[in-house]
């Protein structure tokens, strides 16, 4: 790895913050940039969005060893049950818990927190579990379940939380749901399975590993910082003028995601379960889908909805969160878990 790419994994914590603080400033200061930012859109989510999403994704999809993916849904059963429960039988009722106790006289505040809650992360879980030096097929595996679950899933949790526990009418398309799946998880996994299948049988393996996947990384972590700016700039203006209201919403976030992570991480490790398996549990989690929470609450409430800002400022508390929970793990890893000396991430190196 070249000594520019060592500083950009070295210093990410620092690029996450310019690159918020940029994403503000951009939005509060250069309208017309921001205009040109959601001058395109895909079921209310920016098509800029999506690409720096597509971008991030792709690399780590590219560096799954798929040929390991059967052997671990195979011997990773307990760890596979554990992430589930976590994402369907615990998390959507923290989510709800929360966001009706700290956000009771604001009930579209709450509306949007339990429509992210009930979607368990499928996307951007695996650049934290990558960061953290986690298992990337065992997380592959749960992400995948995850997304099949959500189609499932979905629509009769939104029924049930919001319909029939808080009396919200919610009207959302199963059809909705498959394409936010397919574009934000189907698309880079299959161009990274076959990308990986072509190169394979043209320059080999070991060659694949060794010099075309340091060559795509960084493009992951360069996705990230576009996608975090972009966030960030469409609702930059929103957030200087109304910074009571974000951190209203934060707070609530800010518990359910450190909460969920500490005991997933916790539970994970005294089930015995190993350092690399235990961090793919914790992020897997405590992350969410964003993407799909933004195009229901824009589909169905409208896009200058309080639901909409709701579910917009979970990516903007769950980036600077998660990334710091990365370090939480890299920074516990050798004294919880033993066997674990050696393992290094991408953000230190470590």
């Amino acid at each position: 790895m070249s000594d520019s790419l060592g500083v950009l994994d070295r210093y990410l914590t620092v690029w996450i913050g310019l690159a918020m603080v940029l994403g503000v400033g951009v939005g509060r200061f250069a309208p017309g940039v921001v205009d040109v930012l959601n001058a395109v859109t895909w079921h209310g989510t920016s098509l800029p969005i999506a690409l720096g999403l597509f971008v991030m994704i792709f690399p780590i999809m590219a560096e799954i060893d798929y040929g390991r993916v059967p052997k671990v849904t195979r011997t990773a059963r307990k760890e596979i049950g554990l992430t589930l429960a976590f994402n369907w039988l615990i998390a959507p009722f923290v989510m709800y818990g929360l966001a009706t106790f700290f956000l009771g006289g604001h009930p579209e505040f709450v509306t949007g927190l339990i429509l992210v809650g009930i979607a368990p992360c499928i996307a951007m879980v695996l650049v934290w579990n990558e960061l953290a030096a986690g298992n990337q097929e065992l997380c592959a595996v749960c992400v995948g379940v995850n997304s099949l679950l959500q189609i499932a899933l979905f629509v009769p949790y939104a029924f049930l939380f919001l319909t029939v526990m808080r009396g919200t009418a919610v009207d959302v398309s199963m059809s909705l749901i498959a394409q936010m799946v397919g574009v934000f998880l189907g698309l880079p996994l299959l161009l990274g399975y076959l990308t990986q299948k072509a190169a394979f049988r043209t320059i080999g393996r070991e060659a694949y590993y060794d010099r075309l996947i340091p060559r795509i990384s960084p493009f992951g972590l360069l996705g990230l910082l576009f996608t975090v700016v972009v966030m960030f700039a469409l609702k930059g203006d929103y957030i200087v003028a109304n910074p009571g209201e974000i951190v209203l919403i934060a707070i609530p976030l800010l518990v359910f995601f450190t909460g969920l992570w500490a005991m997933a991480y916790g539970a994970s490790a005294l089930l015995g379960f190993s350092y690399t398996e235990s961090v793919s549990v914790a992020f897997t989690a405590s992350s969410n889908n964003f993407e799909l929470a933004i195009a229901v609450a824009v589909a169905v409430f409208g896009v200058g909805s309080n639901v909409a800002l709701a579910t917009v400022v979970g990516p903007l508390i769950e980036v600077p969160v998660m990334l710091a929970l990365v370090r939480v793990a890299l920074a516990t890893k050798d004294r919880l878990f033993p066997e674990s000396v050696g393992v290094s991430s991408p953000i230190t190196g470590d």
